[in-house]
């Protein structure tokens, strides 16, 4: 069961993940009009081969429904940060490859969110205790 000291961790927990989510939300959108989970998209379509992935793939590595994630590339397609490609492996398909353009702001917003991760995380802790922390965090289920 949980409750007490068990509970009041989990409680921790949630409230920190909660309140360093708005504030890397607000930070991206200030600085990019860009939410967490258009960074999030641009991010892992910068990562992937020729910046191009399915939808179906990006939908696996940001966890947001098919749908969910059909309206967020029409939104950075409008924005032109991203187009519509060919697959080359399914003529009924297409990938989402990035534009020059959002290849540049996921270039500037990757510096803004990951100099706000360190001043909101790591740079809390020590190397020792991040090592520990992520040998914690390493029995969570991914």
């Amino acid at each position: 069961m949980l409750e007490g000291e068990r509970l009041a961790t989990w409680t921790r927990f949630l409230k920190a993940h909660s309140a360093i989510s708005r504030r890397l939300e607000r930070d991206l959108a200030d600085e990019h009009s860009l939410t967490l989970s258009d960074y999030d998209v641009l991010l892992q379509i910068s990562h992937a081969p020729e910046q191009r992935l399915r939808p179906v793939e990006i939908a696996k590595a940001v966890l947001l429904t098919r749908s969910g994630i059909t309206r967020l590339i029409q939104g950075l397609e409008r924005e032109g940060l991203v187009e519509r490609t060919d697959c080359p492996d399914d003529a009924r398909g297409f990938l989402v490859a990035l534009t020059p353009e959002g290849a540049d702001l996921v270039r500037r917003a990757r510096a803004t969110h990951l100099a706000r991760v360190a001043e909101l995380f790591s740079d809390r802790y020590d190397d020792e205790e991040l090592g520990q922390l992520a040998r914690l965090l390493e029995r969570l289920p991914e």
